[in-house]
Formats: structure tokens, sequence, C-alpha cells
């Protein structure tokens, strides 16, 4: 029986496949699976790099891998 697990990183290539490469502060509250309001703490606290453009807040997909550790070879 041969069965292949998902890295860390295939995994959330798999859950990230549905979301633009830039979203928005509730595209990244719904992925996170956190409150907009804990979305906007987290951006304005610096955990998770971000552009703002105008009044509103853009997400790179890589800046959420990032805060996630995803790819990250240190051992915190």
């Amino acid at each position: 029986m041969n069965t292949s697990a998902l890295s860390q990183r295939d995994a959330y290539k798999l859950m990230l496949r549905d979301y633009p490469d830039v979203m928005n502060i509730h595209q990244m509250s719904e992925l996170l699976g956190v409150s907009t309001k804990t979305g906007y703490r987290l951006l304005q606290g610096g955990e998770i790099a971000c552009m703002k453009v105008g009044r509103s807040y853009r997400i790179p997909k890589v800046h959420v891998l990032t805060y996630l550790k995803i790819g990250s070879h240190s051992n915190l």
C-alpha cells in the first residue's frame, strides 16, 4: 500500500490555491480562520507584512506563508 503524505509546504499550497496572489483583509482572515478584527491586529502589529493601498490593506500570499513559517529553516 503506497500512501504518500503531503509535506507541510504542499498542504499549504493546496489550501491557498483558491485565493488570489494578493489578498484583502477579508480573504486573509477567512484563510487563517480568524475574525477581521484579529486580521487587522496581525497586520498593524507587523506579524504579517502587507501593503496599504489607500485605506485598504493588500496582503501577498507569500507573506501569509511567511507568517505560518512555511519553508522556514529555523526551529522556533
